[in-house]
Formats: C-alpha cells, sequence, structure tokens
C-alpha cells in the first residue's frame, strides 16, 4: 500500500500555473472531496484512477485542499493526541436510510407481525444471529467449518477446540451486548464483554477480561508486516475513559453542530477499539460487539438479524485497508465509515431478503396446513418447528435448542417434538445422551398426509 506524501505544494495552482497551464481545467475535474462515482478515494487508489499526464501529488493536494473544508471533527484519539474526523459520503447517507426505513425496532415489529407471532420469526431468522458469531470468529481465525459451528449452536453441545469455544464466546457476547443494551458504556462493561467472549480458550494468549499492559502488540499484515502499532498501554483507561464520556454524550440533537446519526457513531466506536487495542487479543470481536451493543441501545433491534461479519469475512484486505487509510491519512475516519456502510447496506440487504423470502413461505406453508387437515392438529410451537424444518433452514433440533428458540420450557420443546413424530412428520435418533430430531422425507409425510 502507498502512503499519502508528506505535502509539500502549499499552493497547487501556483504549481500548476507554472508547470502545466493547459491542464488547469484537467487537475480541477479531480480537485473534489469524491469523484465523479461518489468514492472518497486514498492516495493509494487515487494513483491507479488519475489520468495520464496529470502529477499524483498535485492531485492529491488539490483533493486534501477541499476536503479539509469539508471534515467535520469527531473525537480526539492517538497519543500524541490527533483529532479524528470525517464527511459524509453518499454511501453513508444510503446505509442511515436503510437503517433507519428496515432496521429499527418498529420496523422489525411491522415484520412479525407480517410473519406471525415473534417467537415464530426469530427461529427463521435464527440463522442471521449464528452467522455473525461464526464469522466474526472466523475472522479472527477460527478454522471450524460453517457447517460445523452451526451445529455446535443449534445442538448447543459442548466446544471441542479452541475454535468452537471461540464461536461459543461470540455467540455469547453477541447475547450480552443485547442484554445489556440499556446500560451506559463503561470500562467494567468493555472488559465484561472481553471476557465473556474469550474466557476459557486460551486465558494465556487472551487474559480475558484484563487491558495490556505491554507495548509489545502490533497488528500485522498477511506477511508479517506491522501495519499497526497500537498507542502506549500506560494511559489506555485515561484514554478510554475519554473515549467513554464521548460514547455516553449525547448526538443526537438535530439541531446541535455535533449531532452524529447512532450508525456513523458506532462505527466509529468499532474503529476506536481496533484503534486503540486494549486487549492483547480478541480486539476485533469486542469491537464488532459493541458496535451491535450501540445499535442496540438506540433502537435498531433488527441488527439481531443482520450479520456484518459474514460480508467483513468475504473481504478481509478491505476491511484491513479501511482500518489502514484512516492510519495512515490523518485519521480520516472517511475511510472507515464509508467501507462498513457498504457493509452494512448489504447486509440489511440480505436480511430484508430473508424476511421476503419467509414471509412467502409462512404464507404458502399455511395454505398447505389448511389443505392437508394438519392445521387443527399442530400446536403453535409444532407448527414453527414443522415450517423452519420443512424451509431447509434448520435440518437437526433438540430439545435444548427449541426451548432456547421457542422461549419455553425442557418439557414442553420435547413434548412438541416427540408430537410431530407421533403425527408422522419427524423422526428421531440417539445422539449420545440426546434426541435429534429431523423432519422426515417430502415423500413420506405426503404419503402421510397428501
Amino acid at each position: 500500500m502507498k502512503h499519502p506524501p508528506q505535502l509539500t505544494h502549499t499552493d497547487p495552482l501556483t504549481w500548476i500555473t507554472e508547470h502545466a497551464p493547459k491542464e488547469l481545467s484537467r487537475y480541477f475535474d479531480h480537485a473534489s472531496v469524491v469523484d465523479d462515482k461518489g468514492r472518497y478515494l486514498h492516495y493509494d487508489e487515487l494513483r491507479f484512477r488519475l489520468p495520464k499526464g496529470l502529477e499524483l501529488d498535485i492531485a492529491w493536494s488539490l483533493i486534501k485542499k477541499a476536503r479539509s473544508k469539508q471534515l467535520s471533527p469527531v473525537l480526539p484519539l492517538d497519543e500524541p493526541e490527533r483529532q479524528a474526523r470525517f464527511y459524509l459520503t453518499p454511501t453513508m447517507q444510503k446505509a442511515i436510510s436503510e437503517a433507519d426505513r428496515h432496521a429499527t425496532s418498529a420496523s422489525l415489529e411491522y415484520m412479525c407481525s407480517k410473519v406471525g407471532e415473534e417467537k415464530h420469526f426469530e427461529y427463521l431468522l435464527n440463522d442471521l444471529i449464528e452467522d455473525e458469531a461464526i464469522s466474526s470468529s472466523q475472522l479472527e481465525g477460527a478454522a471450524t467449518t460453517t457447517k460445523v459451528a452451526k451445529d455446535l449452536l443449534k445442538r448447543a453441545r459442548k466446544p471441542r477446540t479452541p475454535d468452537e469455544k471461540m464461536i461459543i464466546g461470540n455467540f455469547k457476547m453477541m447475547q450480552f451486548a443485547w442484554q445489556n443494551r440499556h446500560k451506559r458504556l463503561s470500562i467494567d462493561l468493555i472488559q465484561s464483554m472481553h471476557q465473556i467472549g474469550v474466557e476459557s480458550i486460551d486465558d494465556e494468549k487472551y487474559h480475558p477480561g484484563a487491558f495490556r499492559q505491554t507495548d509489545d502488540v502490533e497488528v500485522a499484515d498477511a506477511e508479517g508486516n506491522t501495519v499497526h502499532t497500537p498507542p502506549p498501554a500506560n494511559r489506555i483507561h485515561e484514554r478510554l475513559e475519554q473515549f467513554i464520556a464521548w460514547v455516553n454524550q449525547d448526538h443526537q440533537d438535530v439541531e446541535s453542530s455535533h449531532y452524529l446519526h447512532p450508525l456513523i457513531k458506532a462505527i466509529v466506536m468499532h474503529f476506536v477499539i481496533g484503534f486503540e487495542h486494549p486487549f492483547r487479543d480478541g480486539n476485533g470481536r469486542v469491537a464488532r460487539s459493541l458496535f451491535y451493543w450501540y445499535m442496540f441501545k438506540n433502537d435498531y433491534a433488527a441488527f439481531r438479524y443482520i450479520a456484518i461479519s459474514v460480508l467483513l469475512k468475504a473481504a478481509p484486505i478491505q476491511y484491513g485497508k479501511s482500518y489502514l487509510y484512516t492510519e495512515t491519512d490523518d485519521l480520516d475516519l472517511t475511510y472507515f465509515i464509508d467501507y462498513q456502510c457498504k457493509i452494512v447496506g448489504r447486509a440489511i440487504g440480505e436480511f430484508k431478503h430473508a424476511y421476503e423470502n419467509n414471509l412467502r413461505e409462512s404464507e404458502a406453508f399455511t395454505r398447505w396446513l389448511w389443505d392437508s387437515g394438519l392445521f387443527s392438529k399442530l400446536s403453535d410451537k409444532q407448527k414453527t418447528l414443522f415450517m423452519v424444518a420443512k424451509s431447509g433452514k434448520t435440518k437437526q433440533f433438540t430439545a435444548v435448542n427449541v426451548k432456547e428458540n421457542l422461549g419455553c420450557s425442557y418439557n414442553t420443546a420435547r413434548d412438541a417434538l416427540n408430537g410431530l413424530v407421533e403425527l408422522n412428520l419427524f423422526e428421531k435418533e440417539k445422539a449420545g445422551k440426546e434426541w435429534v430430531f429431523t423432519m422426515r422425507s417430502k415423500t413420506a409425510i405426503i404419503e402421510s398426509w397428501g
């Protein structure tokens, strides 16, 4: 990656007038905050997109001058302290609009009313909750396959390897973020989140809940090159207390010059934890969990089902570059926020697609139940289980995971599953000490019920 140069051309216009007067209009075609496609380009990207015949450093000087008038201060970071700033790009505005339209608690309640009762909908979208825990772990190096990880979470079995412990830890961290969404941010909450996420994986490596005490922690790229050295450890508490005060400050007064949309603020929180690197390891997981915690806190409940790590995992190099671009360009947070907003926008799209599919399947399933004569024979919980099984989203069920997903007692979950076996809809077999239930083949069900 090519870092931006130290700007030596205090007056690029004078340079152009003296050295390339005929290129003045071409230079000014590129002297804007974003390019003609709305992209906020870093120097590293600009060098590949600048037309031939133009001096890269001169064009960069013009772009930096244009941006300096548009960047808004956010919060101070680093040591010695520097002011982090950002510019509201078209990508950010689109992501904000999508979040406000489709990810609020009110929009989720409306979706639930269209599909059916809330527990029904939660079970249908449970894959998306699991996807975030699994992908966040895989981003941090967990080698467990998604299929094995799904089985681990759905059957609620005990983890057998450090990688499986990491996935369970991430799942618990997401649950913790939801359960503690009404609390104010504190040192204790950050440390508790880390402890829940990494405890018993490898305590010597992670030091659960404890901030790093030394400066021998670095972030390296795939080739082992150091790409980020966190601020000194001796003032972690002071810097985090300053960050916490900023998080707990109200930035939602639209008439204030300090207004920040919750999505933008949550993404800044994500960046700060990664930049500060307060723990020896597991910082990325905490950063992403805090992003979710803040969205939950601000009534964006649908983010329980919006998995950003799935998409971050698909392009880890771009994720890393968004950090580096910010750090190497005077803590311009625009690069990181813009990239995360692209991810959030796509993740909300996946959520909407899942909802629309579930709505269609729910309507078709209800019609099938009436036509087959099964409707009156199934309890509400059995209808939910049978629909989930029929959709193929979950293939194996146990009394333990049904209890968790439907919020009922173990006995109620067990009876619902056994009732489906008695109706020739499910079959069961023993796996260790527990019974595992699966739906019978559709051919066999049709033969039984037409």
